[in-house]
């Protein structure tokens, strides 16, 4: 008897186990640090891109030429645009008054202007604005024959194919003749196109007085025609208080419907990266991020070698795979604007009598904006891979994984009946109402309805008899149907799981608790604490086991049942514990064998309390199948 409870007992040995469990906590405690300190970097990086500035900077420039009216007409402004003549208005007031500011609202004039206008008084215009214009031919799209006899003309919506390419009106100025487009200049995507670089340009004067003739010429000469598509209003600030440059593009579309729709673009963007000693640290930052990036890198080609097509069965390699093609794309944009602003800027600058074109820099700032943005948002949700140190956030994350088919086969269901109501939305209410002029709109409008926010009055006035129809059953279906099956699937999984951990199945170790005793060592050794004696941890970790058997739900009478077994356990282990096992024979004494005995008749009881817990959970899941 003595033989078989010692061999119940010991097992593998604890000391070998224990070690190992050190080492790979230390391991993992290691790789936590490193990964937090990356994270830590990469956050003084991308928050070192960002400047308050840039929003009041785009603020006051889109009030000024976005809000600003016509004077006389308060109704006329670059939001509110619905005609050519309203477009004129605005070309000669609003926006002429907001690019030539050549005096103080004392009318004194501005000191060291150096042949350049001050916009706020702050903001140096670069160079000169640049209108240009796209146009299609005509006979681009086909009249139907009983038609014929009232229109020849047809004017189809803009394409490449269809954009005219011949010069028109008087054809003695660059504003009448067709420019070629740049190679390297990005498109520009509209509301009703995709439109290129080139077409009909002319540059705006340094002067107010000649930039004011020169659109009243293009007025009277009809430099607007049935067959324009699209005018583009381009020009560049620089403000040296903040070191930042605003790129501004004002968008007139002119569908083939008629009417004028419009749309703007202010991008705010530091061109010159290390000025300030903050840059510098900046720098600093970016060179350790490139450190990180190689080790990291040269850790998953180790892990690949050593693990193979094992490697990718891990969905959380797939994520340090996604992270580090992140951080390489963003490294590249990062260099290659860099190398084209040190290339570009100092000739844009040079001639302050010509279009200085900052959009094409701007543009490629702010995909490098984009991508950072996105690799820090991947770099948050790796954290999750080291949450066994906070037993919430490990139930959460055996949630999800556990319920993941479940949801899998939800999302098919759901997004079935969705798009059936999106493309049922689209179809009866897309042509009278906003929010359904679209199929991609109809999408977003019904999750904005499952989140409360709808036009029902326009749904309504659509259609009268299938607006109420759509609306009820959509909020039935998917709002108290299908999301409450979603929440079902969650919750009932979140109960196994917390029945199990209730159990004792739980993460092998909890980082939490490894940080926490590396703590009072440190305060130890720092003799900022006294140090614990064995009876001491034993006392706190028996009132800690307490006190999380009380936040289970257990009652007093089961926890004093459990630290008398407890009790009973230590002092059987500390008799008859031994990593060798003696081969010569020791009699059992009648005490031992009766706290032996005690022990055996508590486990039995234990045993059949879970094994009747566990009956009633098959029943209920009988019931339920």
């Amino acid at each position: 008897l003595r033989k078989i409870f010692v061999l119940y007992l010991t097992g593998t040995p604890k000391h070998k186990l224990h070690y190992r469990k050190e080492v790979e906590m230390r391991t993992t405690l290691q790789e936590v640090l490193l990964y937090l300190i990356f994270l830590i970097n990469l956050c003084i990086l991308t928050f070192g891109m960002v400047n308050p500035h840039m929003y009041y900077l785009n603020k006051v420039m889109s009030s000024l030429f976005l809000d600003t009216s016509v004077h006389g007409e308060e109704r006329i402004n670059f939001k509110s645009i619905r005609s050519i003549t309203d477009f004129w208005k605005f070309m000669e007031g609003p926006l002429l008054e907001g690019l030539y500011w050549d005096s103080w609202y004392n009318n004194k004039s501005l000191y060291d202007l150096k042949n350049s206008s001050r916009i706020y008084y702050e903001n140096i215009l670069l160079g000169v604005p640049r209108v240009r214009q796209l146009k299609v031919r005509n006979n681009t799209c086909k009249v139907h024959s009983s038609f014929q006899s009232l229109m020849n003309e047809c004017y189809d919506k803009y394409t490449s194919e269809n954009e005219d390419l011949s010069d028109f009106g008087l054809k003695y100025d660059t504003e009448w003749k067709y420019s070629a487009p740049i190679i390297n200049s990005p498109w520009h995507w509209g509301f009703t196109g995709v439109y290129r670089n080139g077409g009909y340009i002319f540059t705006l004067s340094k002067s107010k007085s000649e930039t004011l003739n020169k659109f009243i010429n293009l007025r009277m000469n009809s430099w607007i025609t049935r067959s324009t598509r699209v005018i583009f209003i381009d020009f560049s600030l620089y403000n040296a208080n903040v070191n930042l440059f605003c790129v501004i593009r004002l968008v007139a579309e002119f569908p083939a419907t008629g009417g004028i729709l419009t749309s703007w673009q202010f991008y705010s963007v530091k061109l010159l990266r290390y000025v300030s000693y903050y840059d510098y640290f900046i720098a600093s930052c970016e060179i350790t991020f490139c450190i990180f990036l190689i080790v990291f890198t040269t850790q998953e080609v180790l892990k690949i070698k050593e693990f193979k097509s094992a490697y990718f069965k891990s969905s959380w390699n797939w994520l340090e795979l996604l992270l580090l093609v992140l951080c390489f794309v963003a490294v590249f944009f990062n260099s290659y604007c860099n190398i084209q602003t040190s290339l570009l800027l100092g000739q844009l600058l040079k001639s302050t009598e010509k279009y200085s074109d900052f959009y094409f820099l701007a543009h490629w700032h702010i995909y490098y904006n984009n991508i950072i943005a996105i690799t820090i948002f991947f770099a948050w949700i790796k954290i999750f891979k080291f949450i066994s140190f906070n037993k919430t956030m490990s139930q959460l994350s055996s949630t999800l994984s556990r319920c993941i088919n479940d949801i899998v086969g939800f999302a098919i269901m759901f997004f079935i009946i969705f798009f059936a109501y999106a493309q049922l939305g689209f179809l009866v209410f897309g042509s009278q109402v906003d929010d359904f002029s679209t199929f991609q709109n109809s999408i977003f409008t019904q999750f904005r309805i499952v989140l409360g926010d709808f036009n029902f009055a326009g749904i309504q006035q659509a259609s009268r008899i299938l607006g109420p129809i759509y609306f009820i059953t959509f909020i039935f279906f998917v709002f108290f149907v299908l999301l409450n099956m979603f929440l079902a699937i969650i919750n009932d999984t979140y109960s196994e799981v917390k029945a199990d951990y209730s159990i004792g199945r739980r993460p092998d170790f909890e980082l939490g608790k490894m940080i926490k005793k590396s703590y009072h060592n440190a305060l130890e050794k720092l003799k900022l604490k006294k140090p614990e004696t064995d009876e001491d941890k034993k006392s706190r970790k028996s009132r800690d086991l307490a006190e999380q058997a009380r936040r289970e739900g257990f009652d007093e009478k089961e926890i004093q049942s459990a630290e008398q077994m407890k009790k009973w356990k230590e002092r059987l282990e500390k008799k008859y514990y031994s990593t060798e096992i003696q081969d010569d024979y020791q009699p059992v004494t009648q005490q031992e064998f009766r706290d032996l005995f005690l022990y055996a008749v508590e486990l039995e009881k234990e045993l059949h309390y879970v094994s009747l817990k566990l009956n009633r959970v098959m029943r209920k899941v009988s019931a339920l199948q």
